[in-house]
C-alpha cells in the first residue's frame, strides 16, 4: 500500500539517519492517554506528538473541535523533532490509523513528502517481536524544513454547501451509523448529519489493526468511483482520514473537510438531518 510501510520495512530501516519515527497515539476522551502510553513503552527512536498541543490549532467559534494548526507553529514543532526536508517520516498509533492518519495528513497538507504510516501500529510491531523501549531519544533541532500549504487537499464549509445538491459530487460521513442518523451524539451538541451526506463508518475499514484488502476496499467504495469530487469528513478531522487514506489506496482522490460535523453545526443557518 502506497501510504504505508510494514514492520519488516521499519526493522530494516531503524538505523537510517534520515528516518523520523513519530508516535501519534491519543485518546479523544482523555488528552493524557497518548503520552501515558508512550511513556510506558514505544518503538525505539520514536518521538511523541500530541494531538491537542501539536496537531490541533487554536479553537474558536468555527473550525471544529480540532482545527488545523498554524503552519509556522507546526513547522517549528516538526523542526524540534529533527525533521528535515529530506527526512523520511513513519508514524504509528495503536493500529487503527486514525491518529497516525491525522499527523500523516497534516504533514502532507503542509507539503512534506515521504510520509508513511506503520501498518498494524505498535500492536503489530509488538506482535512481530519489535523492540520496545521507555528511553526518550535525544534529537537535535532541524534548521532545514520548508513547509508550504497544499490547498488542493482540503475544502471548507462554504464549498460543502455549494456541492450538497450536486449529483457529480459526494459527501462522505465517516462517523458511526448511530451518530450519522442522530441516534447518539457523544461529542457534539447537535445530533444528525450534513444533508445528502452518505455514511461510510471508518471502523468498517480497519479491524484490530488489520486493513481491508484492496479488493474489499474497491468493493466498499464502488459507488464513489464515478464521482467528480469526493469529500470526506468526520466529527473534527481525525477519524475521517482513515477513509481518505484508504480511498487513495484504490485510486480515488478525496478531499478533506477538516472542520467536519463539529464545524458544520457551528453555523446556525446550516441544515441538519436526523435519520437516514
Amino acid at each position: 500500500m502506497g501510504n504505508f510501510v510494514d514492520y519488516k520495512w521499519l526493522m530494516d530501516n531503524l538505523k537510517n539517519d534520515k528516518l523520523i519515527i513519530l508516535d501519534a497515539r491519543a485518546g479523544l476522551q482523555d488528552p493524557e492517554e497518548g503520552i501515558k502510553a508512550y511513556n510506558e513503552g514505544h518503538i525505539k527512536r520514536a518521538q511523541f506528538v500530541s494531538l491537542e498541543e501539536v496537531m490541533t490549532g487554536e479553537i474558536s467559534t468555527h473550525g471544529g473541535r480540532h482545527p488545523l494548526p498554524n503552519i509556522e507553529n507546526f513547522t517549528e514543532d516538526m523542526k524540534d523533532l529533527g525533521m528535515k526536508d529530506d527526512s523520511t517520516v513513519v508514524i504509528y498509533d495503536n493500529g487503527n490509523i486514525a491518529m497516525a492518519g491525522r499527523l500523516w495528513w497534516l504533514l502532507r497538507y503542509f507539503g512534506k513528502e515521504d510520509v508513511f504510516i506503520l501498518e498494524g501500529g505498535i500492536k503489530g510491531w509488538k506482535d512481530n517481536n519489535g523492540q520496545i523501549t521507555t528511553k526518550i531519544p535525544k534529537v537535535e533541532k532541524s534548521d532545514s524544513l520548508n513547509l508550504k500549504i497544499n490547498k488542493d487537499m482540503k475544502i471548507d464549509m462554504e464549498h460543502v454547501k455549494d456541492i450538497i445538491d450536486d449529483d457529480n459530487s459526494v459527501i462522505v460521513d465517516a462517523r458511526s451509523y448511530e451518530r450519522y442518523i442522530g441516534e447518539v451524539e457523544p461529542m457534539d451538541k447537535i445530533p444528525g448529519h450534513i444533508p445528502n451526506a452518505v455514511n461510510y463508518p471508518w471502523t468498517d475499514l480497519v479491524k484490530d489493526g488489520e486493513i481491508l484488502s484492496i479488493d474489499k476496499l474497491k468493493d466498499k467504495f464502488k459507488d464513489l468511483q464515478d464521482k467528480d469530487e469526493v469529500i470526506v469528513h468526520c466529527g473534527s478531522g481525525i477519524t475521517g482520514i482513515v477513509n481518505l487514506l484508504l480511498m487513495e489506496e484504490i485510486g480515488l482522490r478525496p478531499k478533506l473537510y477538516p472542520g467536519g460535523y463539529s464545524d458544520w453545526i457551528s453555523y446556525d443557518d446550516n441544515e441538519i438531518i436526523k435519520g437516514e
